[in-house]
């Protein structure tokens, strides 16, 4: 791995599209050391106007531009996953270390590639999940390291939400369930952050299985996935994502099963843990975090 001179980042941002007001670039200015320097949009008049809004000294409507700018010495990917692989390669190519959105690529091969292309280059390659740094879900790992359920057995995890507005009234426009571009539908968009994070808690899957299906040929992409899978540590799981369910049958609840208690938490909706022993239930409550994903 290359060792870089400056201590400060100086990133370029490609994609400054939604993801990028509220979430990741913005905080790259509150960081010490760090700047957003450069951002990309293709549509000339959208990246001027970040650019303006947000304090960014350049702006551009080609990558290539970007990434071959001298003073831009780190390169944000938050563009769709479809273009992750060729703009990852470019960048470092460039030299210059790589920060991927979520999902990291269309598939397993794409990430393989996007790895061995910043192994040889020489810089890191780091992807964009970062629920496990907030505070309920530290409050989960803390509580699992504790002893406070005994020793983990199971987990359940399930997402079940009605049609997206979007999909409803125009699902071309939409990318995350447009399998060419985004490798899947909405499990690879959500069901990515949950499989994180369990990595985080149990450490690496040893064994997965699963189906999915369309079932409301709303859009190309599975609508529905159902899995099975165990940990190298022993935890069994389930898991069930469903994005065409009624309205009354929303629901987001992950469940952690120790041989003394049991957590409760949702993932998106809401950031309340509750810890179930053989007393009374704990809930932990306000445990402040930014609001980070909505349906609406």
């Amino acid at each position: 791995m290359k060792k870089f001179s400056s201590s400060q980042v100086n990133w370029g941002v490609i994609g400054a599209g939604s993801v990028c007001e509220k979430k990741s670039a913005p905080a790259m200015n509150k960081i010490t050391d760090s700047s957003v320097v450069a951002v990309m949009r293709r549509n000339a008049e959208k990246a001027k106007d970040y650019a303006e809004r947000h304090g960014v000294p350049k702006w551009y409507t080609d990558a290539d531009a970007l990434i071959n700018d001298p003073e831009v010495n780190a390169v944000y990917i938050a563009t769709p996953p479809g273009s992750h692989l060729e703009l990852t390669r470019k960048a470092a190519n460039a030299g210059k270390p790589v920060y991927v959105e979520k999902p990291m690529a269309r598939n397993h091969a794409e990430c393989l590639e996007m790895i061995k292309i910043c192994e040889e280059a020489g810089v890191p390659l780091f992807v964009a999940y970062y629920r496990r740094t907030l505070p309920n879900f530290l409050k989960v790992k803390s509580l699992i390291e504790e002893g406070a359920i005994g020793e983990p057995r199971y987990l359940s995890v399930v997402i079940h939400h009605s049609k997206h507005t979007d999909e409803k009234d125009s699902p071309s426009n939409n990318w995350r369930i447009d399998p060419a571009v985004a490798g899947g539908g909405y499990f690879y968009d959500l069901g990515s952050h949950q499989l994180d994070y369990f990595d985080f808690l149990f450490g690496p899957l040893k064994e997965v299985n699963g189906i999915a299906a369309n079932q409301s040929g709303t859009y190309p992409a599975e609508d529905i996935v159902l899995g099975s899978f165990s940990f190298e540590s022993g935890v069994l799981g389930t898991g069930s994502w469903c994005f065409t369910t009624g309205e009354t049958s929303q629901k987001d609840e992950i469940v952690i099963i120790g041989n003394k208690g049991e957590i409760r938490f949702p993932c998106f909706w809401g950031t309340s843990v509750t810890l179930k022993k053989m007393a009374k239930p704990m809930k932990f409550l306000n445990l402040k975090c930014l609001k980070i994903f909505s349906f609406s």
